[in-house]
């Protein structure tokens, strides 16, 4: 008659002392030499072998942690004032941005997945017991599971691709920020232009407006002309608080480009003006940005990663094994007992797959880098024209319509004195001379933002000193210019 082991455990030994037979059969020297190495394991661990991508991505972000977020903590911010260079408004959204600090967290997560790619499978205690009337046998053992060779290495090769295209976003996401600042402030820049320009028309229309009170005066006019001066200096003056109260929300966006809060102050605006300067033909834009771009970079990476994990598919039909070794504690002689185990992938539809998915992956991330080449060659050749637009529409105003344009108002105005013109056509030359200085204001803002996005794509524009980003030969930093005044370009 079989017979129930629990039963017999209850009723020859009580529960207490087959614990404690246990607990002292495990700490005695007859366990051999597994209950010292499990034990060594348990308190102390273990450490595995980095891969050379692993201290490749670590040494990477010492470097970084060292300049962005040294000991882990935000470093001081430099103090903005009006005076501040551009360079030190970058630097602060830089530190402060929380998009940036998304992507660089973002990437330091991924490096230590990484070390989790590599690694083994935890190994595993393991216990067993022979009971009949009482405990015949205690084995406790050691089981380590150790895939087929090259699974960890790919797993880590696959992890550190991952890990790059983080890194590259983290850097698309300091010049993004880089330019959220420099957008917003060239918009702050040329509003006040625009307010300017607004305001010295305001003083030449009460100029007109006092010549046609004088020939009024005189009846050599009718009071119209002095009621058309004033309606047009009303229309002007509505134009100007527009445009004023415009700011408040432009600062706002200067605001955010800093990383700062609704809650925080709001920064002095810079009161001089910087230009960006494109130190490159435009022949050798595309080249350079194809070499540059952290967005290629970063696909690229997810191409590499694709690869990766397509040799680790193909490896998915290589058995997996798990090595282990018990000792009876109980027994004279010691006995050992060693245990395998090997993996049967006999799923070949599942093996195929996993190996077809890995292709499409490969196929979705060669596809994407090619239409994200695609997609750069198009953006640098619209922006290269519109620079070219802006740049000769400037060259047409500064050197030939806008000399002429004030020429034909001192003409209107002489002829007006004459009494050869009315003050109609002499407002509309005054008009037509507002218009196109207006022109030229948003001209100049067009062609100062498509000189940031240009940086931007081909990577020209780090934000600060110790930036993130890497700066390619040949496009250097914005440079100074005078207030009111852009600088030379492509």
């Amino acid at each position: 008659m079989e017979t129930n082991p629990m039963l017999i455990i209850s009723t020859s030994k009580s529960v207490s002392e087959v614990i404690d037979g246990l607990a002292a059969s495990a700490l005695s020297k007859r366990f051999g030499m597994i209950g010292p190495l499990a034990l060594a394991l348990l308190l102390t661990g273990c450490t595995g072998f980095s891969t050379p991508g692993e201290r490749a991505a670590r040494s990477r972000a010492e470097t970084a942690a060292a300049r962005y977020r040294p000991n882990g903590h935000k470093p001081t911010l430099p103090q903005l004032t009006a005076t501040s260079s551009l360079r030190n408004f970058l630097t602060f959204a830089l530190l402060n941005q929380p998009k940036v600090e998304v992507a660089y967290y973002d990437w330091r997560a991924s490096i230590e997945r990484i070390t989790q790619a590599r690694s083994l499978p935890d190994p595993q205690f393991t216990f067993q017991m022979d009971i009949q009337t009482i405990v015949t046998s205690v084995m406790p053992g050691l089981m380590g599971a150790i895939p087929w060779p090259d699974k960890l290495r790919v797993g880590a090769d696959m992890a550190s691709s991952a890990s790059q295209a983080k890194y590259f976003a983290f850097q698309s996401a300091v010049l993004e920020s880089a330019f959220d600042v420099k957008r917003s402030y060239y918009q702050l820049y040329f509003l006040d232009e625009k307010i300017h320009v607004n305001q010295d028309t305001l003083k030449l229309l009460a100029e007109l407006e006092k010549l046609a009170r004088s020939r009024n005066e005189v009846g050599k006019v009718t009071l119209q002309d002095v009621l058309r001066a004033q309606i047009e200096q009303d229309r002007l003056k509505t134009d100007v608080a527009n445009l004023e109260d415009s700011r408040s929300s432009l600062a706002a966006q200067f605001k955010a480009a800093l990383g700062l809060g609704g809650n925080d102050p709001m920064p002095p605006l810079p009161s001089s003006f910087e230009s960006t300067s494109l130190d490159i033909t435009a022949d050798k834009l595309f080249k350079t940005a194809l070499a540059q771009n952290t967005r290629l970079k970063a696909i690229e990476a997810d191409v590499h990663a694709a690869e990766a994990g397509l040799i680790l598919a193909g490896k998915s039909d290589r058995p997996d094994f798990s090595l282990g070794l018990m000792v009876d504690g109980k027994m004279k002689p010691t006995m050992y007992r060693p245990l395998g185990t090997v993996s049967l992938p006999i799923w070949r539809d599942k093996t195929a797959s996993l190996i077809a998915e890995a292709q499409s992956n490969k196929l979705v991330a060669q596809a994407q880098l090619s239409g994200e080449k695609n997609a750069l060659a198009v953006d640098i050749a619209q922006r290269t024209f519109l620079y070219r637009e802006a740049t000769r529409n400037l060259a047409l105003l500064n050197d030939q319509i806008l000399p002429k344009a004030r020429q034909s108002l001192e003409v209107a105005r002489s002829g007006y004195l004459a009494d050869q013109i009315d003050f109609f056509n002499l407002t509309d030359t005054e008009r037509s001379l507002l218009g196109y200085q207006l022109e030229k204001v948003e001209a100049a803002a067009q062609r100062e933002i498509v000189l940031a996005e240009l940086s931007m794509i081909i990577q020209g524009m780090p934000p600060a000193n110790g930036s993130m980003a890497p700066k390619p030969a040949g496009i250097p930093n914005g440079k100074s210019a005078t207030s009111r005044k852009t600088s030379g370009g492509m």
